[in-house]
């Protein structure tokens, strides 16, 4: 078998390959020899059918049969020879078999992209030094406190204010006819001022009585969320059934019970801290990364293989779809096609393959392996974030090596990550919002 390779681009390539003509019999005699022993011809018995009248009958199917048999046997064995090293699915378009010569075809692939030594050392890095503060504590509490509201009919006859939960029923219509996004819903609640229609609608809203029918008219700009009421001018018909007050409940003890069975106020604060601390924590690991990775992307040159890019890409859309799926809702149903979430997130895409390349590469460089002591505390942890036992993780991912092979690569990537880290030159800074505030009380 005779392989050349043509260079489409750093990782994209097209093989020329070409299959003896001897080799091209043998698969074709294989092929008639089983086809012999099956066919059913009319004035034929089983077996002895000449293979003139099988080229006739059935030759072009035996020709389609063998050209794939030809191009499955040899494509692996192309890729080794050329060695080459493969992502996503080689693009092939089979040419017709010739059975008095050569088998040649061409494969376009994609491989992963030689990427020279990278030099990670010495980068300057910016530490935020966020601090939790009680007010944040105080504004997560709020947050609970407002779950926990509830909304009770006011007894006294007033219009609508603003901040009032009312309930309505209403029906849109564009150009008089019924619109099909805004169609006929009853009982709807809604607080005033929050917008979940349109802050237009809430406004003209304020002032009904319970009883009353209003028409309103509410445009909706073009960037609107809804591309479906996106630029359209969309009258509704009214109906305001009543007006409900919010009732907050104490923040006590017996809050912090009903928020998640804590026993005290003070041990539901500590949870909220805890909580607000491990978020800074990530947020500092997040912002590190994201400095790392923009100074290695714009000082280590290579072309990503759009195969790859893809792939993350199609993983982005799927997590779209499940976090819309999650909230009741579908892309359709909000006006969005994968098509408008891939044109807009490719470049994210294009970023998370060349960081996961980057690393990949680190790995390789710096000769990063892991010990057994740091697959089990990872495991540990796996188990303490998703509530499972180690037990349960170790036996999923006995179950799953391609899985177990992925996570013990996520690990080899923090590694590398924490060794950029090491061998940075970080500056500690104080937050922006923090520093704007100390500017703030120097010009008092």
């Amino acid at each position: 078998m005779q392989v050349t390779v043509e260079d489409v681009s750093s990782v994209k390539k097209t093989l020329h390959i070409e299959i003896p003509e001897d080799e091209v019999a043998r698969e074709l005699n294989n092929t008639y020899n089983t086809l012999k022993k099956t066919a059913k011809i009319k004035g034929f018995r089983p077996g002895k059918v000449p293979r003139s009248v099988l080229e006739r009958m059935f030759g072009k199917n035996v020709h389609a049969d063998v050209s794939s048999k030809l191009i499955q046997n040899s494509f692996l064995d192309a890729i080794k020879q050329a060695n080459l090293k493969v992502v996503g699915t080689p693009q092939v378009d089979p040419p017709e078999l010739d059975p008095k010569g050569p088998y040649k075809y061409d494969a376009t692939v994609e491989i992963t992209p030689e990427i020279e030594d990278i030099y990670y050392q010495d980068l300057k890095l910016k530490r935020t030094n966020y601090q939790m503060s009680d007010d944040e504590v105080d504004a997560q509490l709020k947050a609970l406190q407002k779950n926990l509201a509830q909304h009770q009919k006011i007894s006294q006859e007033r219009p609508v204010r603003q901040d009032d939960i009312v309930l309505i029923d209403y029906e849109g219509f564009k150009d008089g006819k019924p619109f099909a996004e805004t169609g006929k819903t009853e009982n709807y609640t809604l607080k005033i001022g929050a917008g979940a229609i349109s802050k237009d609608f809430d406004n003209q809203l304020i002032g009904m009585k319970p009883g009353d029918t209003k028409e309103i008219n509410a445009t909706f700009p073009e960037d609107f969320f809804n591309k479906a009421l996106a630029n359209n001018e969309i009258t509704f018909q009214v109906t305001l059934n009543e007006i409900r007050q919010e009732l907050l409940p104490e923040i006590d003890d017996e809050f912090a019970k009903k928020v998640g069975q804590y026993e005290t106020l003070d041990e539901l604060k500590n949870v909220l801290e805890d909580n607000l601390k491990q978020g800074y924590a990530k947020r500092v690991e997040q912002e590190l990364n994201e400095q790392i990775f923009s100074a290695l992307i714009s000082k280590t040159d290579f072309e990503a293989p759009d195969a790859l890019v893809d792939m993350e890409l199609e993983g982005i859309i799927e997590e779209a779809e499940r976090s819309f799926a999650h909230r009741n809702t579908s892309m359709k149903e909000l006006g969005l096609s994968r098509e408008e979430i891939a044109e807009k997130y490719r470049d994210t895409a294009l970023k998370q393959v060349k960081r996961y390349l980057i690393l990949s590469k680190l790995i390789d460089q710096e000769n990063l392996t892991l010990s057994d002591e740091e697959v089990e505390n990872g495991l540990k942890e796996m188990s303490e974030n998703f509530g499972h036992s180690l037990a349960d993780i170790k036996n999923y991912y006995g179950e799953h090596k391609d899985k177990l092979e992925l996570f013990k690569h996520t690990l080899l990537e923090k590694k590398a990550i924490n060794l950029i880290i090491d061998n940075s030159k970080i500056e500690e800074v104080e937050p922006e919002a923090l520093k704007a505030s100390e500017k703030n009380d120097q010009k008092k």
